[in-house]
């Protein structure tokens, strides 16, 4: 199977934080798990990091190698992502997350997140 990080749970997961729900965390240790972190986080932590509304353990230039490390792939956004957000239902208007459930759908994966708001979308997600 392969799955998609949420920022949040990329975030906790670097971290090692305990707000990471143990059935995710198993999830992401799995040794047959293909883990993907999706450009899109990338660009919202920094932007958070920017504004000021989010603060690391680390240096935001270090992400990239703790996501390298832990053999995930990055994921980037292409047309196919686009098409499939364009069609989606506003249940949610976070844009990141709706970039997030759109890669999502349209590449058939499992998203590891705790926003139980995914659902609406139909999206194979995995938290607790």
């Amino acid at each position: 199977m392969k799955y998609l990080l949420d920022t949040h749970t990329l975030i906790w997961f670097i971290n090692g934080d305990t707000k990471l729900a143990k059935k995710a965390l198993e999830t992401i240790e799995l040794s047959t798990a293909r883990v993907a972190v999706s450009v899109v986080s990338f660009w919202e932590i920094a932007i958070k990091v920017s504004l000021g509304k989010l603060e690391l353990t680390l240096p935001f230039s270090e992400i990239i190698n703790k996501v390298s490390d832990n053999g995930f792939e990055t994921m980037g956004v292409n047309f196919d992502h686009t098409l499939q957000l364009a069609q989606l239902p506003f249940h949610h208007r976070d844009p990141f997350d709706r970039t997030l459930i759109a890669q999502t759908l349209s590449e058939d994966l499992i998203i590891i997140s705790k926003e139980k708001i995914f659902d609406e979308y139909n999206v194979k997600r995995i938290w607790d």
